[in-house]
């Protein structure tokens, strides 16, 4: 998780700590935008479409998505306000420490030249340390996860005690489950750091309305959002968690959650 950073209210001045969100690309690689903190914070008196959305690319594939704009509401006052983030760099140049491209602090060792003042002798564009210059290293192998223990879901309580383990399994820390027994004809939240989860332990498929408001609260909260359910979803409802990035994870009675789609997939990893 990346580290919190000091934003100043510009209508109070008082300065919060935020914590840039962390995605899972396509690849499986974490994303996070490269806030802009040189650039003062934007107040949002009127959203729109366009305001929610910024484009952010990553810096292991070089995929260039669409991923929440990141957006603070201020502990004192209550202002609302976006926080600038850098534009995408141009493939194969690695954004530097504080979001400035890698290449004003030295050589680019992404372009021939700059493959070439990395080292002594040897053609422009050539090998580094093994590698192409152009082409990253592989990363080192995961640690694999154990397998995945699921618990027999017979009541709601079930579902949600399951979801709960899934997301700890899957490396989220600190799973909070709500006090008292779930309603069998509602959702439950579960809430993590970075995380906002949400359970759908009816008998009905999830629709439309339930994958926005989970994509909402992890907005507002400025975390991934998660959604599990026992029925699966409707046709409407898995499109637009395709065009959200929201993982969807249907449980089947033998507590096995199992993704549904790509960002679902992404989330679980190569590993599980």
């Amino acid at each position: 998780m990346a580290e919190a950073v000091p934003v100043r209210c510009p209508a109070c001045l008082r300065e919060n700590g935020y914590t840039a969100p962390v995605f899972p690309c396509a690849c499986g690689s974490p994303v996070h935008p490269p806030l802009d903190l040189a650039a003062p914070p934007i107040p949002l008196t009127h959203r729109t479409w366009s305001d929610t959305w910024v484009s952010v690319r990553c810096t292991t594939c070089g995929r260039e998505s669409e991923w929440p704009h990141p957006e603070l509401g201020c502990g004192a006052c209550g202002t609302v306000v976006l926080i600038p983030v850098h534009p995408p760099e141009a493939p194969g140049t690695p954004a530097g420490p504080t979001g400035t491209p890698a290449a004003a602090a030295g050589p680019d060792r992404g372009s021939a030249a700059g493959a070439g003042a990395g080292r002594a002798g040897g053609p422009p564009g050539g090998p580094l340390g093994g590698h192409p210059a152009h082409i990253p290293p592989p990363p080192t192998a995961p640690v694999p996860r154990p397998a995945f223990r699921p618990v027999t879901i017979r009541t709601a309580r079930d579902a949600v005690a399951t979801a709960a383990l899934y997301l700890r399994w899957l490396g989220f820390r600190d799973v909070r489950q709500p006090d008292g027994r779930p309603i069998p004809a509602a959702t439950v939240d579960l809430r993590a750091p970075g995380l906002v989860a949400q359970v759908d332990p009816t008998t009905a498929p999830a629709g439309l309305r339930a994958v926005e408001c989970v994509w909402l609260n992890g907005l507002t909260a400025s975390a991934t959002s998660v959604y599990f359910a026992l029925a699966g979803y409707t046709e409407d409802a898995r499109a637009r968690a395709d065009d959200l990035g929201i993982p969807l994870f249907v449980m089947d009675l033998t507590g096995m959650p199992q993704p549904v789609n790509d960002p679902a997939d992404a989330l679980v990893g190569p590993d599980a």
